[in-house]
Order: C-alpha cells, then structure tokens, then sequence
C-alpha cells in the first residue's frame, strides 16, 4: 500500500524503479538507503515496504522482523561509519509512513551536546552536507558491505546495476 502525497512512498517508488540515487539494500520488510545530508556522517534510514503510521499497525510477525532488521540495519551502520554511538528515532510527523533515522554519533559532533536536532535546521540540511557522488557511492559500498555481514538482502544497488566499477 503507497500513498501519492508521502515523501517516502515516492523514495520507495524510486527505489523500484531504479532512480534513488541514494538506496543501498532492500531487505524483507524494508529499504535501506543514505541520508540525503550528511552533518552527521553515515546517516542512514530504513524504510518501512509498508505505509503504515505506527509500529502496532503492523501485523505481528511482520512488527518483529522490521525491528529486528531495523536493529541489524543498525549494526551494520555503526560498523561502517566507525561510530562511537548510534542514535535511533522512528519519526513521522511530517511523513506518516514508519522509517527509522540512524544517527551514526562521535565526540564533538555538533557545537552543542545533545540530540540530533539540537543542531540548527539550516545547518544540518544545508547544501554543504550533501554527499558528493563519488562520496555517496563509497559510504554506498561501505554500508553494503557490513549488511551483508549480517543479513540476508533481497536486492542491493550492486546487484540493481547502480553500482559503476
């Protein structure tokens, strides 16, 4: 089930239809994918393959692989940005379609101790923060390379024929 007005949905669109720049893995219950600013280093998310806006909307079982994934997703993101601590949030105010933020998170990260969004909005989504192309595609790989450590993916940027060698 989509939604034609959800920012995810469209990214989840885009992702089947190869254009998402930004999409590394898609596993059982969702997406992985880079963040589109970078301010925090190896941001990524994982979206939900379902539109739906809260966890205990899910069917049971399917409830429990997406947090399971969500969590190897996780693992995967501390280990191939090097974190000192992951910082986990399952937003949606603005985009009612369930997806996870994971903040990769280092000493002195941002001027001021704290959250995430403790930084200033203009900051952390300014144009300077965007991923170059050749840096996309490195933490691209970096990230494909720790999931497929601990999950089994069902199709990935690699195998979609993204990937320029």
């Amino acid at each position: 089930m989509s939604d034609k007005s959800c920012l995810i949905c469209e990214r989840i669109e885009m992702i089947k239809n190869g254009t998402n720049p930004y999409f590394v893995a898609e596993l059982e219950t969702g997406y992985v994918v880079i963040g589109d600013h970078q301010y925090f280093k190896g941001y990524s998310l994982f979206l939900s393959k379902q539109h739906k806006t809260e966890l205990h909307f899910l069917e049971e079982n399917v409830k429990n692989e997406f947090l399971i994934e969500m969590s190897k997703v996780a693992e995967a993101v501390y280990k191939a940005f090097n974190a000192e601590k992951l910082n986990y949030e399952l937003l949606g105010n603005g985009d009612s379609h369930l997806h996870w933020h994971l903040f990769p998170r280092r000493e002195k990260d941002s001027p001021v101790k704290g959250p995430v969004w403790w930084v200033e909005r203009d900051d952390m989504f300014a144009e300077e923060v965007k991923p170059s192309a050749e840096e996309l595609e490195d933490m691209k790989i970096r990230l494909h390379n720790e999931l497929i450590k601990v999950t089994p993916l069902k199709n990935s940027f690699k195998k979609a024929g993204t990937l320029h060698d």
